[in-house]
């Protein structure tokens, strides 16, 4: 049985309707779910050295509609931006400031957060883009009983 979001195929005569779906949040801080990540390789830039890459689906509810938005969000696996995973682990709770931690990525999908959102400018359109992960002891409690890792 087919999966939901999957979606369905078309025939070469049926009729579409729907148009792009892309939302643009607002600049601001958001509440988070994990959906998944997938591995990936970067082959290095005039920034980043070759390394490992985790892509992660950052699942963000947008306000305005109540539609689900998805942010395809980096995280290098190189010294450069250990920083950026060591913040990314802390705001799902399962990391603990100050001690280290061997990456856990089997247990990211569902852990909930807080992030900033901006956008960014790339060949001519705006996108979503993840600026910060917050340290959960560092937010004010959140309406509906916020927690970090729990889902």
């Amino acid at each position: 049985m087919a999966d939901q979001n999957e979606g369905r195929a078309f025939g070469w005569e049926d009729r579409i309707e729907k148009e792009s779906e892309f939302i643009l949040l607002p600049p601001g801080d958001y509440d988070f779910t994990i959906g998944g990540f997938e591995r990936g390789y970067h082959n290095g830039s005039d920034k980043m050295p070759a390394c490992n890459k985790a892509i992660i689906d950052v699942r963000i509810v947008d306000p305005a509609s109540g539609d689900t938005v998805t942010i395809k969000h980096n995280l290098f696996l190189h010294s450069k931006s250990e920083w950026k995973l060591s913040e990314f682990f802390i705001s799902l709770g399962l990391k603990k400031p100050g001690e280290p931690l061997t990456m856990c990525w089997n247990r990211i999908s569902g852990c909930r957060g807080r992030c900033k959102v901006g956008n960014r400018e790339y060949n001519g359109k705006d996108y979503n883009e993840i600026k910060k992960f917050y340290d959960p002891a560092e937010q004010p409690t959140q309406s509906g009983g916020y927690k970090a890792g729990t889902f």
